[in-house]
């Protein structure tokens, strides 16, 4: 499984990028090729500067070996070893009103010191986080989730989108990242799915998610905008920061395993803004956006 897994993420990776390149009609993704010291290593692309995109990064990784300590006690195992790679993408437009989006599509194994697999679980999920609310945008990237995940199970959209309502909260904030998607961990063969089944669910996500975010960004990357709703932008980048700093399971695993610090870090925007007790005009759009994240939505 985690041959064939590592083999769709680099497929997915390079589908991925083209599109987004021949989207942004000006930059291209660098590449960069790393080990780790510990074992594995993995793929990075960075595209900066571009027509459309100002920064984002789609990266792939399979990193293996020891499970450090400090992961033994989080995940409450002794002396295993383990096998982690996935795909992670975050992207990060120029036009305040083309939103940010992020996913991630990873499979971890764990194993006994004789090599036997003890665990293993699929996890994942992809979400949106907008600027400035356009319900339609919404609406339309909630419903490829849907279909996605109706292909498999009619119950699996809802559960996912509400998970993925709770992840991406931050609560030191009292209001959501963004208008959220889906968001799932663990996903373990059971006696309702085999690993086989959940690679499949796995893998229709990830496949849908070109025709989840590239739609809205073709409607909206040529609006006009103005140095007040970059302003509002940059403002609202550092609510993002904030999350995947203070909260995010990905960078904590990362950090925790001595993962490549510029691929991990990658999702972090190029500009930022931290304004003391900023609060947006009454009645505003910027208003409406953070009322809305305040409580989630059913968006389909």
């Amino acid at each position: 499984m985690k041959d064939t897994f590592y083999t769709y993420i680099q497929n997915l990776q390079d589908t991925i990028t083209s599109k987004l390149e021949e989207v942004d009609g000006k930059a291209t993704f660098q590449e960069d090729i790393w080990k780790r010291p510990e074992g594995g290593g993995g793929r990075t692309r960075v595209i900066e500067n571009g027509g459309v995109f100002e920064k984002g990064g789609v990266n792939i990784s399979a990193v293996h070996g020891a499970l450090p300590q400090s992961m033994q006690t989080y995940f409450g195992v002794n002396d295993v070893d383990f096998f982690a790679c996935g795909l992670s993408l975050v992207l990060h437009p120029r036009n305040p009103f083309v939103p940010t989006v992020h996913a991630n599509w990873r499979y971890f194994e764990m194993y006994d010191k004789n090599g036997k697999i003890i665990d293993q679980w699929f996890g994942g999920g992809q979400d949106l986080t907008p600027y400035y609310l356009f319900d339609e945008d919404a609406v339309h990237f909630h419903k490829v989730c849907k279909m996605a995940c109706d292909k498999h199970d009619g119950n699996l959209y809802s559960k996912y989108k509400e998970k993925c309502d709770e992840y991406f909260f931050n609560t030191h904030r009292n209001e959501a990242r963004g208008v959220g998607g889906l968001f799932f961990d663990y996903c373990r063969p059971d006696e309702t799915m085999s690993i086989s089944d959940w690679y499949a669910f796995v893998i229709a996500i990830g496949n849908s998610f070109l025709n989840s975010y590239i739609p809205i960004v073709l409607k909206r990357k040529n609006l006009e905008y103005t140095q007040v709703h970059r302003d509002w932008q940059e403002i609202r980048r550092g609510r993002y920061v904030e999350f995947n700093l203070v909260h995010d399971k990905g960078t904590l695993f990362g950090l925790k395993t001595n993962g490549r610090i510029e691929s991990i870090l990658m999702s972090l925007p190029p500009h930022v803004q931290w304004r003391y007790d900023h609060h947006p005009d009454p009645g505003s759009e910027e208003d409406r956006l953070v009322k809305v994240l305040k409580e989630p939505r059913k968006w389909v």
